[in-house]
């Protein structure tokens, strides 16, 4: 498997490319058919230096999705241990999955008259939730902190390209990126959709429908 390390902010010394070798040795052992592993370091001072940390960041990638992970401490080797834990976990929980997914096949099952789902664990959002996503109640910053309607709220954007998946297979890419939430569209319907995570192993997912626009506005 290829190792690159990237450090941002910090040099890598040949203490820490010997660290990680080693670690690689052990996501290897989960992840027999990964191809590559990116370690990006980063390092942060605030307060005039008074307060430093470092975040390390793992990406393996190869056959699949990829995975991700990582971790913030004020030691560097630390933080590569916790991100390495981490991605140890991740892995791990997508081998089980797939294991019981051969055991007990998978297939979500939708009853139109309670809006439930069955046979995954996820749940459809509230209506409230639905309305207070709608009405984007929450205001994009430009960057231009003079305008009167300023705000400190940073909405930060990223575009990736459309993946159509299942409601299921979407909940397992979530967990291997580390992420709360993952953004795909719905193989069965063709819905714009997102889960999420709720308390413990709960899910949700938000589904966007598109209707026709009323014939009089295709009157011109």
């Amino acid at each position: 498997m290829d190792t690159s390390i990237v450090g941002v902010g910090v040099s890598v010394s040949d203490r820490f490319r010997g660290v990680v070798e080693e670690k690689v040795a052990r996501i290897e052992h989960l992840a027999p058919r990964a191809q590559g592993l990116e370690v990006k370091v980063t390092h942060r001072a605030y307060h005039n230096g008074r307060m430093e940390d470092s975040t390390v960041e793992l990406t393996l990638t190869g056959k699949g999705p990829v995975v991700r992970a990582e971790a913030v401490d004020n030691d560097k080797f630390t933080a590569l241990d916790i991100a390495v834990d981490k991605l140890a976990e991740q892995l791990r929980r997508a081998k089980e999955k797939r294991v019981d997914g051969r055991k007990h096949p998978r297939g979500a099952k939708l009853d139109k008259e309670s809006g439930s789902i069955h046979g995954v664990d996820v749940q459809p959002v509230s209506a409230d939730v639905l309305r207070a996503v709608a009405t984007g109640e929450i205001p994009i910053i430009t960057g231009n902190e003079d305008e009167e309607d300023y705000t400190p709220v940073v909405i930060r954007t990223k575009r990736f390209d459309a993946e159509w998946m299942t409601v299921e297979d979407a909940v397992d890419r979530m967990e291997l990126v580390g992420h709360d939430f993952f953004l795909f569209i719905d193989a069965r319907t063709d819905h714009p959709s997102v889960v999420y995570r709720r308390k413990g192993w709960d899910y949700g997912v938000i589904s966007l429908t598109t209707m026709a626009p009323p014939e009089e506005a295709l009157v011109s």
